[in-house]
């Protein structure tokens, strides 16, 4: 059963892909979330984005009580699995990784980071401060494993102070 942190970081993630506000996520609120982030990458990527967005739509419409659409609740079921589930929480990661990397180098910039936060924010956003946590070798860019090992402790992790709890921002709570 999910923390109360846990809840909490799941909310925040819930929320932004919550396009409409009406407290259930529905396969037009994923692909209004790839649009907003096309909309602010100088790659555009829209195909990309839909088909990352998609895939997430079919893990969580897949868990559903309901044909259409996902309550908070569904989404809490799945993370409860995650953590006996690496390689689905890796492949995730390897998926959004794609996504966010725009220019394809392998790395996340500080600008490509930013970019993915304020498309799932829908708002301008400071940044410098979670990717300096999240940029763990100090280089200036997240590569593919930073990026994985924080994506894992998102998802499937209970830390408040572990990095990856920050990699859609601002730390929930």
């Amino acid at each position: 059963m999910a923390s109360s942190f846990q809840r909490d970081k799941v909310r925040l993630v819930f929320d932004a892909m919550d396009g409409d506000g009406d407290g259930t996520l529905r396969e037009a609120d994923f692909e209004a979330l790839a649009l907003r982030w096309a909309a602010v990458r100088t790659a555009g990527d829209e195909e990309r984005l839909l088909a990352v967005m998609r895939g997430w739509w079919d893990t969580l419409a897949a868990h559903s009580r309901t044909a259409d659409a996902v309550a908070i609740g569904d989404v809490l079921a799945v993370v409860d699995l995650l953590a006996s589930m690496p390689d689905a929480v890796t492949a995730t990661a390897d998926a959004m990784f794609e996504a966010v990397d725009e220019n394809r180098d392998g790395r996340i910039s500080p600008a490509e980071y930013r970019r993915m936060i304020e498309a799932w924010n829908g708002a301008p956003a400071e940044t410098g401060e979670a990717f300096a946590l999240l940029d763990l070798d100090g280089d200036g860019a997240i590569s593919r494993e930073e990026f994985a090992a924080h994506w894992y402790e998102f998802w499937a992790g209970d830390d408040p102070a572990a990095p990856g709890s920050r990699i859609f921002g601002r730390a929930p709570g």
